[in-house]
């Protein structure tokens, strides 16, 4: 017996509750019954519902006047309507009013399961998605460490932003805090109390990728079992952090741009304009005015995307604040009781290095000094950073191949992190100079762990 979920039946014909708790415990779900809505009411204020499938038509009780007390009292829960022929254009208005969805009463022995299992689907995802808030609430702008000019300003402009609804894209190098800088957005901002939902445009399919933002129809492809709601539907009247928009291909870019124009988007396998009112943030490391003049980029996105612009500066522009960010790192990333410091001759090291790989990397180049150094100050020696590359088999400089590469894989990662290094972690030039496209560049990057991401 699924006890995961807890179930209330509201109806007051004792024969159709029974019938309804039969379907569900033979999915595997039990329920309680109840047969008006004061008893509802009263079920509801003793346990904690999951879903609540409600007749409209009660004999003692009106049951949008039940809805209205459930969604008062917990919107978290979700609600199933069963109506009659006479009573569709109510049950459409209770759906307005939160109702998951609706069915009619006649045709409920076919609909009934596939309905509670999205419904409950929603309830998990909306439980992860609060847990998942509750996380983001830890994060507080300190978080955001500096002091150099640049990023003072930058937060400056971030807060101003996040006090608008207006799309937000974000560039900056490779491991500079663009996520970071998303979230410290949504979480000054008038939507801080509804969902915040990330994707990462790069690391999935085309297919896949539209199924995620937009959701699909029952059918609409072999596996689509039951209807799937999509990220701009679950992240409704919240925010939606588009991670790599540059790699988002031109298939998809013209969905995206319609959904921003006016807030309506289609499922995968739909007819139907459905609406949601998400805040976008993207945030990319290519140059998108670059890509769209090649052609790789639609140009009326790049300007739907960029109504505010935000730049992160690398870490070499801002060295500034490379003590502080160090200091973070060795605060939150020590295993031990005992606090370990940093000596100067292994802080100078870090402020003459160019951190190609930024933030990012100088954090865990603090998590294997700490991990390694003998006692309690990391000195120059226990900092292991790419300054010995002609030392190792990664050296970008050398073209000789490594003597300790024995096959076609260590060749294969040697080469791709050699050509990556010497170009700066560009990944746009890299997959053009080793004749890959960008996602197969990015799947290698992903299963060698070339670079931390």
């Amino acid at each position: 017996m699924n006890k995961q979920f807890n179930i209330l039946i509201c109806d007051d014909e004792e024969i159709t509750c029974y019938l309804v708790k039969e379907l569900l415990l033979e999915e595997g779900y039990d329920a309680d019954i109840v047969f008006d809505g004061n008893e509802a009411i009263s079920a509801v204020r003793k346990k904690n519902y999951d879903l609540i499938i409600l007749d409209l038509n009660l004999k003692t009780s009106r049951g949008e006047d039940v809805l209205k007390f459930v969604k008062d009292y917990d919107k978290s829960i979700e609600v199933i309507i069963f109506s009659g022929e006479t009573e569709l254009k109510l049950a459409v208005e209770c759906v307005k009013q939160g109702a998951f969805d609706f069915i009619q009463k006649q045709y409920y022995t076919d609909e009934l399961i596939p309905t509670v299992k999205r419904a409950l689907y929603q309830k998990s995802l909306l439980q992860k998605t609060e847990i998942l808030e509750k996380e983001l609430d830890k994060i507080s702008p300190v978080d955001i460490i500096g002091k150099s000019d640049s990023i003072l300003k930058l937060l400056n402009l971030a807060e101003k932003a996040a006090q608008s609804d207006s799309n937000i894209l974000i560039e900056g190098e490779t491991g500079t805090g663009k996520e970071l800088l998303a979230k410290f957005i949504h979480k000054n901002s008038t939507r801080k109390n509804n969902s915040y939902v990330t994707i990462n445009c790069a690391s999935l399919p085309d297919q896949l990728l539209e199924s995620e933002l937009f959701g699909y129809e029952k059918g609409a492809f072999t596996d689509a079992k039951t209807t799937k709601r999509g990220l701009v539907e679950v992240s409704n009247r919240g925010t939606l952090f588009l991670d790599e928009i540059g790699e988002l291909s031109l298939s998809i870019q013209p969905k995206l741009l319609r959904f921003l124009e006016n807030g309506e988007y289609r499922r995968v396998g739909g007819i139907n304009n459905l609406k949601s009112d998400v805040r976008i943030i993207c945030a990319t490391n290519r140059n998108l005015m670059e890509e769209a003049e090649k052609k790789n980029f639609r140009k009326d996105l790049l300007f739907r995307l960029n109504v505010i612009t935000l730049y992160i500066p690398p870490l070499r522009e801002r060295r500034d604040d490379i003590p502080l960010l160090t200091e973070h790192f060795l605060n939150i990333k020590s295993k031990s009781k005992i606090k370990k410091t940093i000596s100067e001759e292994a802080l100078k090291l870090l402020m003459n290095y160019s951190f190609p790989g930024n933030v990012r990397e100088l954090e865990h180049i603090i998590e294997r000094a700490l991990i390694f150094s003998e006692n309690n100050i990391i000195r120059e020696n226990d900092i292991v950073i790419p300054r010995n590359f002609g030392k190792n088999k990664f050296n970008q400089e050398s073209n000789v191949i490594p003597e300790d590469l024995v096959t076609l894989e260590d060749l294969e990662k040697w080469y791709i992190q050699k050509i990556l290094y010497q170009n700066n972690l560009d990944r746009t030039k890299t997959a053009q100079q080793l004749g890959i496209s960008i996602k197969t560049l990015y799947n290698k990057i992903k299963a060698y762990r070339l670079i931390d991401e």
